[in-house]
């Protein structure tokens, strides 16, 4: 991880700054929690959250006892340096309730469209792999697990074909269902393999930083 300068934090009256924790691969808004110099110390030293519980007047490590931890990428400060932001890796759940984050009741804007695309593959994802782990019987996604590697990719092809005709069509409606199909039985390929949204994510990343540093072609 990179150097911190802790001169940078501005800490309240009671030596406490909120961070806000975000899912670095999706951008994902997990919880906000509190920090004070040595929690900071030691989310830096270790690499994993520690935040400062202002009801039990205690230092804890998120995830200690349920196991669902938090793998720090990246720790920015805001421009007032009153707030910090805090890009990790989550593992499991970031909510007690069990919930992916806390921030899961909608007061406003819930129509799906506003929905963030990255959380929602995400959140299919974990389904899928939990359906992998735990084969429900009854379940489409089982049946792919259980029918192997080939009959996977077998829908795959026929998915991408159907996203083929549908965009000829010019039709959007069927070309969003055509490829939500295909990215879920995508998705059902990648957990058979062993491959994570996060290393997509870091392969996109670096194309995207070499095409910024070529510059475009005349």
């Amino acid at each position: 991880m990179t150097e911190f300068n802790i001169d940078q934090v501005h800490f309240d009256d009671n030596g406490l700054i909120p961070a806000v924790v975000q899912e670095a691969d999706t951008g994902a808004v997990l919880m906000l929690a509190y920090m004070n110099r040595e929690s900071i110390a030691k989310t830096l030293e270790r690499g994993e959250t520690y935040f400062w519980s202002r009801s039990r007047k205690a230092l804890w490590h998120k995830g200690e006892t349920s196991g669902n931890t938090q793998v720090v990428k990246k720790i920015s400060i805001d421009c007032d340096g009153d707030t910090l932001l805090v890009q990790v890796e989550q593992h499991g759940h970031a909510c007690h309730t069990g919930e992916h984050s806390c921030f899961f009741k909608p007061v406003s804007g819930s129509d799906a469209r506003t929905l963030n695309f990255g959380e929602v593959i995400n959140s299919l994802s974990r389904v899928i792999r939990q359906r992998q782990i735990e084969q429900p019987p009854d379940s489409y996604t089982t049946f792919l697990f259980q029918s192997g590697i080939d009959k996977i990719l077998k829908k795959v092809g026929e998915e991408s074909a159907e996203s083929i005709i549908a965009a000829k069509n010019h039709n959007p409606k069927e070309i969003a269902w055509e490829v939500s199909d295909l990215l879920y039985h995508l998705l059902v390929m990648l957990a058979v393999e062993h491959v994570d949204l996060a290393d997509i994510s870091a392969e996109l990343a670096e194309r995207a930083t070499k095409k910024q540093t070529k510059g475009n072609p005349k």
